[in-house]
């Protein structure tokens, strides 16, 4: 499966799973879990709970149309 349109990434909801995001941006899903958990990731997440994190689609839009 390869990376996801700007469009279609604007269609998806307010949130995405890490995997998504990381597949957006072009790296692996555990780099993106890496940088989550050191507080170096490019995107907003949100914490649910001590290790579940979704990705908000506003900030990913922001970071692929600045690329």
């Amino acid at each position: 499966m390869g990376a996801p349109t700007l469009a279609e990434i604007r269609s998806w909801p307010a949130t995405v799973g890490v995997p998504d995001a990381a597949r957006a941006i072009g790296v692996s899903k555990s780099h993106l879990y890496e940088l989550i958990r050191k507080g170096e990731a490019p995107v907003r997440t949100l914490a649910l709970g001590s290790s579940r994190h979704r990705v908000v689609t506003a900030s990913l839009i922001q970071l692929l149309e600045a690329a």
